[in-house]
């Protein structure tokens, strides 16, 4: 008898354990009041900054690339330095349909989408025959590939010239892009919103918390049944898919593709930008890009030659100050303070 009313009250306890984790998991998805301000902030520079919408464009842009490379790294825990053959594979893919009169926004981002994510889902299979130094070769190797064929096809790509001749058709037929950038920035950042909002779906759903568990420890999660390698395909799928999207809104705000897009710079600026911001935490990667993008703007506005060098201060800083970047000192910094209100609180201090 006894063992009986032991084990019903383990198994209550579990279940009431079970009940509150539940509970935090929901309460963490939820949007918070912090979200909700970041958010005003595109709003706010557009009316404060109605001379610098080119530049604002840039760092939407420049977010929804490193957002879809914190999906693939922060998330899954693949590490890759050539990301930028999905954003170029975008951005070519985008650019070209304007190029043969079919320039339909969202025809452009569609076809971006699916090219990219089919060539991330392609490539995935080989990311998963090596550990990390495997993995960094085998996405580098694909983007140096991508950028030899577009460079050899010169005729298609426009190779080192670039992409000309992009003409957009106006968004749904409605709105027009203009000179100044402005119908591109609420464009850009319509797009950014709506992406980051089924990324955070995304990362709240039982599948991102598994690939959270994937990255904290890959061997352990099969025992809970996760099938480690799909989650880790559809992971970088997503990622791609994401990147291709990027590299479109490039192409249709700027309507302008150069073999830039591909470039080896570009894939470590992304992965730089992620550090700066934190990866695993999709605000890092938007905050990184605010923070690369503004910095390179006046950086190499002063100083042309030498900007990079204050970028590689930075990340000094960073690694001798602020390993998590910037969202994750920001969270240690909150936990250090409320684990200090609980103490005092339960010691009676005033």
């Amino acid at each position: 008898m006894k063992k009986t009313i032991l084990g019903t009250r383990e198994n209550n306890m579990t279940i009431v354990g079970a009940g509150r984790g539940l509970d935090d998991y929901r309460r963490s998805a939820r949007w918070k009041l912090l979200e909700y301000l970041f958010w005003c902030l595109p709003i706010a520079a557009y009316f404060a900054l109605p001379t610098n919408y080119l530049l604002l464009t840039q760092i939407m842009v420049t977010a929804l690339f490193a957002l879809s490379l914190d999906l693939v790294f922060g998330y899954a825990g693949i590490i890759s330095l050539g990301h930028a053959a999905f954003f170029g594979l975008g951005a070519y893919i985008a650019g070209l349909l304007g190029t043969l009169a079919l320039g339909y926004p969202v025809l452009g981002l569609l076809a971006a989408f699916v090219a990219a994510g089919l060539l991330g889902f392609l490539s995935s299979f080989l990311l998963l025959r090596g550990g990390e130094l495997t993995r960094l070769m085998l996405t580098l190797g694909v983007a140096l590939m991508l950028y030899e064929l577009a460079n050899k096809f010169s005729g298609v790509t426009g190779g080192t010239d670039g992409l000309l001749g992009i003409e957009m058709r106006p968004i749904l037929g409605l709105f027009e892009f203009d000179f100044f950038g402005r119908v591109g920035y609420i464009y850009a950042t319509l797009v950014l919103f709506v992406l980051f909002w089924f990324a955070r779906r995304l990362v709240y759903s039982p599948f991102g918390q598994s690939l959270r568990g994937i990255r904290q420890n890959a061997f352990r999660m099969p025992a809970l049944g996760v099938a480690v390698n799909r989650r880790l395909v559809a992971a970088y799928t997503i990622g791609a898919a994401y990147a291709g999207v990027a590299g479109a809104l490039l192409a249709q705000t700027f309507q302008f593709v150069s073999l830039d897009v591909l470039s080896f710079e570009r894939s470590a600026d992304i992965l730089v930008i992620l550090i700066i911001g934190g990866a695993g935490h999709l605000y890092g990667g938007l905050i990184g890009a605010l923070i690369f993008v503004t910095l390179k703007y006046f950086l190499a506005d002063m100083n042309p030659q030498y900007w990079l060098f204050w970028v590689g201060l930075i990340l000094v800083l960073l690694v001798f100050f602020a390993r998590g970047g910037v969202m994750g000192t920001a969270q240690t910094w909150v936990r250090a303070a409320r684990h200090r209100a609980r103490v005092r609180h339960n010691r009676g201090a005033p």
